[in-house]
């Protein structure tokens, strides 16, 4: 099972693993990417996450499809989250189950490294001095 999704509601983590739980699986991996507070040395105050909403998640279950074919996983799931975030809210979950700790692991960094690069979500971080700035959005629409 494998299922994409662009959200505007906080991730559940909690959610996602009882999704990709099967029992034939002896791992789940889970990584829950969070807004920080400080980038490249400025303050950040909270971040505004847009997306392409369908062609982002046709990329990201793309993504999941080639985890599938390189590592075997059973179960992928991933949830990005859009609209205004606080620090230390959830931006990303990806979960994922496998037979073994190391196929899981392994994909897990694949879909993270792939989604952060290919999915089409732009983010605008929001500085504590009043500025503003998009972040890794060379292909920004605005």
């Amino acid at each position: 099972m494998t299922r994409a999704s662009i959200v505007r509601r906080s991730i559940d983590v909690q959610e996602l693993t009882r999704e990709a739980t099967s029992e034939t699986c002896g791992a789940i991996s889970i990584f829950l990417g969070t807004v920080r507070s400080t980038n490249d040395g400025k303050e950040v105050s909270g971040i505004d996450y847009s997306a392409y909403e369908e062609m982002a998640e046709r990329e990201m279950l793309t993504i999941l499809g080639e985890a599938s074919a390189k590592f075997g996983i059973v179960n992928g799931i991933i949830e990005h989250r859009i609209g205004t975030l606080a620090i230390g809210d959830a931006s990303i979950g990806v979960v994922v189950s496998h037979p073994h700790r190391g196929n899981a692991m392994d994909a897990l960094r694949y879909i993270v490294d792939e989604t952060k690069a290919r999915a089409t979500v732009w983010k605008l971080e929001h500085y504590a001095d009043g500025s503003r700035e998009w972040v890794g959005a060379g292909s920004h629409p605005s």
